[in-house]
């Protein structure tokens, strides 16, 4: 399950949007933003190029200068988290790609996350279902 999804501007480390799943983990909810804190300001310390790379505490994309990043359990598969990342890449850079460069203040683009919370609720429980079907499916059998 994702945890948290944050955007961020990788030259200077400002965090642009983010989200929470659907609030239930708020204890865990200021020790994942602290994390993801941590490496923006570390990304914005080097050069780096578009790339796709996973660490602990989940995948993230950086293109455009602009990191997008999900926490999720260890269970949860990489490669739908890296599609998840990969339409909430195109549907960011789609609304506000022309202002990405000129936000001058933390979570400028706040609404956004907001309205990806309204856009991918549906599929996110769905996926749910279907993954926990199969789960007490393979207990069951």
């Amino acid at each position: 399950m994702v945890k948290l999804t944050m955007i961020a501007r990788i030259t200077d480390g400002l965090p642009l949007a983010e989200g929470l799943d659907d609030g239930r983990d708020l204890k865990d909810a200021d020790f994942y933003k602290q994390q993801a804190k941590l490496l923006f300001k570390n990304l914005s310390k080097g050069q780096h190029e578009s790339s796709r790379l996973s660490i602990e505490t989940g995948p993230y994309i950086i293109e455009s200068r602009v990191c997008y990043l999900t926490m999720c359990d260890r269970s949860y598969p990489k490669k739908l988290a890296f599609q998840y990342l990969e339409d909430l890449k195109n549907e960011f850079e789609r609304v506000n790609g022309n202002q990405i460069e000129t936000a001058a203040r933390p979570y400028a683009f706040i609404k956004f996350g907001m309205a990806l919370i309204r856009k991918y609720a549906p599929v996110a429980i769905v996926m749910g279902i279907v993954l926990m079907l199969f789960w007490v499916k393979n207990k069951i059998w």
